[in-house]
């Protein structure tokens, strides 16, 4: 190895090491003066990607990572890496024919498998996800975080005794709480021994986000046991670990919504505008554990729609045609901006970036809870496309998310006030909407549909135009993979459990159900003020 090597690799182990141990502006310096030597050197620009990701500057990510397969065209890993930035960038066409050339390079290191099993994952292929990630287990086999994302691919795809059997070796080599908390999920509890031994473990829990995991995994069992008080100061301790971790503002959410009511006004709403008349989304939106899953399953098992999984492809096209430099998507000034936006040209790109996602049925569901906030811009889009929005008793739907530890969403719901007073500003831009666009958008009561599946059913498949299916009332006997926090539940028929639960936790919700009626919501509602 000449001199100018030896240097370059040992500026990149100190390189890799300093990114390993969180010190990122150590692993730029070195960078740098690896990049003074010798610029034509793939892993140097390799390194330069992760380091950019982990300032979370993907423009520079993208770029040093395609350095590294322009040098090596070969290179498994670069493309891998390229494939998932191009998802978080709303590229699933340019992420797609990365992950294809990841793919051919065939790598034989675990981490590029785990990361193709990962873009395979957000692209909603959950088969080829668990492959990947059977192959990085394989090459790795003591890494625990490739098991607990085979595991998690295995629950997405119903065969939950292989995740158990996963979940179950792991745990026996390792202390890993998320993977615990995906055991919890799987089966319900018989008795409530092993949530007592989470709960132990979660109090004595170096950090909040194992923290989190394992009471929240405690709290579920304990709910299984109907432990109820158990349940509750199991879920408390998750909220509040996971509320440490995260940075709510709750000023911006609230001037986001006040933004919305403001700038898609009576005004907005009565002038014409020219959209794309392509009549094949459905869009089911409203608040996550709402039954917005149960229902996608259900209008998915009709033979002549699909699923195309949570897209995040409305936003981005907004985002792209508003070309807005604000950083945040939400701000007041990029909402007002939006309502500009050539409405037909947004409804045409939507289509654009959403192709990928789509298998060849006529129709397709778009299941992001949260398109809710873009329901102007959809229905001038997209004038022939339908909406069907989740309603569900407030405190059951503010105590649903309460309980549940979601992935980088819904910061809200980890404060019984803050879940609260975010629901009461939900339900009034709801009531805003449904006053500016009478009749285009289809409530469905999740209390209703449970009670009484068929005639609800029968009503959704009537809405969104298509022959009613009895296969519609199967939808549990459905094979496709699931990738939501519902992945277990809507495996099987439908069950008012869930139906006014939260009264089984007396006082403890009451900080809750204060707010909901400080904001004026009646706790006798299904999802209307």
């Amino acid at each position: 190895m000449t001199d100018g090597k030896q240097r370059i690799a040992g500026l990149l182990r100190d390189g890799f090491a300093a990114l390993n141990r969180g010190d990122s502006v150590k692993a730029a310096e070195c960078c740098k003066a690896a990049m003074m030597i010798d610029r034509a050197y793939p892993e140097t620009h390799f390194l330069v990607g992760l380091t950019a990701l982990e300032m979370n500057d993907l423009k520079t990510a993208a770029s040093a990572f395609g350095s590294v397969v322009k040098l090596s065209p070969g290179h498994g890993a670069g493309w891998a890496q390229l494939a998932r930035i191009f998802i978080r960038l709303g590229q699933p066409g340019r992420a797609e024919q990365a992950l294809e050339k990841a793919i051919a390079a065939a790598p034989g290191d675990a981490a590029a498998a785990d990361l193709i099993g990962i873009v395979s994952s957000s692209l909603g292929d959950q088969q080829q996800a668990k492959d990947w990630y059977a192959r990085a287990v394989s090459l790795a086999p003591d890494r625990p975080a490739y098991q607990v994302n085979l595991a998690s691919a295995e629950i997405f795809l119903g065969e939950t005794e292989a995740a158990e059997r996963t979940l179950t070796g792991l745990l026996a080599e390792h202390d890993v709480a998320q993977g615990e908390w995906l055991l919890s999920s799987l089966k319900k509890a018989e008795n409530p021994a092993r949530a007592d031994r989470l709960m132990q473990k979660a109090d004595k829990a170096g950090d909040d986000h194992a923290r989190a995991f394992l009471a929240y995994a405690a709290g579920k069992e304990y709910e299984d046991v109907e432990a109820w008080e158990k349940a509750f100061a199991a879920f408390e301790t998750g909220a509040q670990a996971k509320r440490r971790t995260i940075a709510y503002d709750e000023a911006a959410d609230e001037a986001r919504f006040a933004a919305l009511q403001e700038t898609f006004d009576a005004g907005w709403s009565s002038k014409s505008r020219d959209g794309h008349d392509d009549p094949s989304p459905i869009f089911v939106v409203g608040q996550p554990r709402t039954g917005t899953t149960l229902i996608e399953r259900i209008i998915a098992s009709h033979s002549m729609v699909e699923s195309a999984g949570e897209l995040q492809q409305f936003g981005l096209s907004v985002r792209r045609l508003t070309k807005s430099e604000n950083p945040d998507r939400w701000a007041p000034e990029t909402i007002r901006a939006s309502a500009h936006v050539d409405t037909g040209a947004l409804g045409k790109e939507y289509l654009r970036a959403s192709a990928p996602m789509r298998k060849g049925a006529p129709r397709f569901v778009d299941k992001l809870p949260g398109n809710y906030l873009h329901i102007p811009l959809i229905l001038a889009a997209l004038p022939n496309a339908k909406i069907v929005h989740l309603t569900r008793d407030p405190m059951d739907s503010c105590f649903a998310s309460y309980k549940q530890l979601f992935a980088e969403a819904y910061y809200h719901s980890y404060d019984q006030e803050e879940m609260a007073r975010h629901h009461a500003r939900y339900l009034k831009l709801m009531a805003h909407w449904r006053e500016m666009f009478p009749g285009r958008v289809f409530d469905v009561s999740y209390e209703a549909t449970v009670a009484d599946l068929e005639p609800h059913a029968r009503a959704l498949i009537d809405y969104l135009g298509v022959p009613w299916e009895d296969r519609c009332l199967a939808f549990h006997e459905q094979k496709a993979a699931v990738a939501t926090a519902s992945a277990v539940q809507v495996r099987e028929k439908t069950h008012t459990r869930s139906v006014g639960r939260w009264r089984r936790y007396g006082t403890a919700l009451d900080p809750m159900a204060a707010a909901l009626k400080n904001a004026g919501v009646s706790l006798e509602s299904s999802g209307k003020m």
